[in-house]
């Protein structure tokens, strides 16, 4: 669902046009122009993004949120979840502790992960806006179907990543681009809410960029982890 960074705060002023809202590289190049709608390319960590000029009020965001449904009984967003409850959940301890960042009106993963043993806290700026589990640290941050509604995604990586214990998990679910030709035409492209694409190699890129490890065990799941502290000592 929806989310900007883990701050309360109003948004600032938008960056300029050619920076990457992503990595924060210089340099954006002009992607495409369709439906009034600007979109630009990074060459540094290859995310397509949507003009800052262009971006939608949080008013349009909210009324357009209000139109989706999310039931967590329901079967099939169920199964559609488990693209990434299934190989997150091989990689957790038991009794983990998680957060479900952006889990929306009806938070069906979180009872998928806590009906698997886990403790799980929520937060959603709309739904769930009580900002006090932001103020904790976990084994594991979840964030499905909410990295393409970011306006700064480079603040609201760094504050997802924060939010995680050494050793742990981010693990993120969100549609990948990866055909330029389809882009026009592509269904994730057309929810007006949807303003940065990733390609796998960009999660990849923002996970090295902090010395994580990443993985992508099936298309659309990037499972980032923070090195152990250990590692962090090294």
């Amino acid at each position: 669902m929806t989310a900007d960074a883990p701050l309360t705060e109003a948004r600032p002023a938008p960056a300029a046009i050619d920076a990457c809202p992503v990595c924060r590289a210089r340099g954006s190049q002009p992607f495409l122009s369709v439906a009034g709608r600007d979109y630009r390319r990074c060459g540094t960590c290859a995310a397509r993004f949507l003009d800052p000029r262009h971006l939608p009020s949080r008013e349009a965001e909210q009324a357009h949120y209000l139109h989706h449904e999310n039931d967590p009984d329901d079967p099939g967003y169920r199964r559609f979840l488990s693209k990434l409850a299934i190989p997150l959940l091989a990689r957790l301890p038991m009794a983990s502790r998680g957060l479900d960042y952006g889990c929306g009106p009806g938070p069906a993963l979180a009872a998928m992960l806590r009906e698997a043993g886990h403790s799980m806290a929520l937060y959603d700026p709309l739904f769930h806006p009580d900002p006090e589990p932001l103020s904790h640290s976990y084994d594991f941050v979840t964030c499905t179907e909410t990295a393409e509604h970011f306006h700064r995604p480079a603040e609201a990586f760094a504050g997802l990543m924060s939010l995680v214990r050494p050793g742990g998990w981010l693990a993120v679910m969100t549609c990948f681009q990866t055909d330029d030709a389809r882009f026009q035409d592509w269904h994730y492209r057309k929810d007006p809410t949807h303003v940065v694409f990733y390609r796998e190699e960009t999660l990849r890129h923002l996970a090295a960029a902090r010395g994580w490890r990443c993985e992508v065990p099936v298309k659309d799941v990037a499972l980032m982890q923070r090195p152990s502290a250990q590692e962090d000592a090294g």
